[in-house]
């Protein structure tokens, strides 16, 4: 599994971020602005709990917009 660098992709997270439950793992969605001030959403495919705790961790510790 490939997971870039979060904060290279955003700047400040939006108030909202979106957990989708699948048999296989899950997926976090979150909107934010990037380097250039510009909307943009992210999601991230995670494989188990550990990864969407840590994923769901680094957005909500991210400047807020």
């Amino acid at each position: 599994m490939i997971i870039m660098n979060k904060n290279k992709l955003l700047t400040k997270v939006g108030e909202q971020v979106t957990i989708y439950l699948y048999d296989n793992g899950f997926m976090v969605e979150v909107a934010g602005k990037d380097l250039n001030d510009d909307w943009k959403t992210v999601k991230h495919v995670c494989l188990n709990e550990n990864e969407l705790f840590e994923t769901i961790r680094k957005y909500i510790t991210m400047e807020r917009e």
